[in-house]
């Protein structure tokens, strides 16, 4: 079964909106697992307006299942993800001014770069995922770099899901049949909600994490935590 990592940075969010430690970060992390996420996601930005990264040692102490820790390669980044030492580090595109990560990386034009960084994380044991759109040229190049696996984008998938569910999910098909056969381990994140993660899930050969926070925290508004969790654990069986 296709793994479910929850993404709490929305539950930062709302915390640093006041000046207390409410939501409690920690808690809500283990429970979190306790409620049956496989996994916890954060993406730290430099601006911190959610995850701080103050918040990534303590999360590290608490997180039994998968830690993994998303961003921008920058060097302060790097350094935060080498001192924790999650399961997996996800390389995203993003730079500091965007408001969520809108693309993926383009693997031939900074190959280089990303095989530098990769070997950097391999030497402190840390799996690297690469955060990409399906275009069988960046399948490749992110094969080349030495990466593990892949991330697919799912925000476009999730706009045309909408109108033609085929159509949106066939690149996402092809393109993780060439990981599968190359070696890439493949997850996907991005606006994956309720409404179309089964079909994703059903369609996406050898998927195995989804990384879900913005939709599971808005559907926990309404079900409860627990319930969102589960809700969508169903909808990955």
């Amino acid at each position: 079964m296709t793994r479910l990592s929850v993404n709490i940075n929305k539950v930062a969010l709302i915390r640093n909106s006041r000046n207390s430690n409410l939501p409690d970060l920690k808690q809500v992390a283990i429970d979190c697992e306790k409620f049956g996420a496989e996994g916890i996601t954060v993406h730290p930005r430099p601006d911190e307006r959610h995850i701080r990264y103050s918040d990534i040692p303590i999360l590290k102490e608490v997180v039994t299942t998968e830690f993994n820790i998303e961003g921008y390669p920058g060097e302060n980044f790097l350094k935060l993800v080498e001192e924790n030492k999650p399961h997996q580090c996800t390389l995203v595109p993003d730079p500091p001014d965007v408001l969520t990560s809108n693309e993926g990386w383009n693997t031939t034009k900074n190959s280089s770069m990303l095989k530098e960084v990769i070997n950097r994380l391999h030497s402190k044991g840390i799996r690297v995922s690469l955060f990409l759109d399906p275009v069988e040229e960046y399948i490749y190049g992110a094969k080349e770099t030495g990466a593990d696996r892949i991330e697919f984008y799912t925000g476009k998938y999730a706009q045309e899901f909408k109108s033609n569910p085929e159509n949106a999910v066939i690149k996402h098909t092809k393109c993780a049949k060439i990981a599968n056969k190359i070696g890439l381990g493949v997850n996907a994140g991005h606006d994956l909600d309720l409404h179309n993660l089964e079909y994703y899930n059903q369609e996406v050969p050898g998927l195995l994490e989804v990384s879900i926070g913005h939709a599971l925290i808005s559907d926990a508004i309404y079900f409860g935590l627990k319930n969102a969790i589960q809700l969508y654990k169903r909808a990955l069986e």
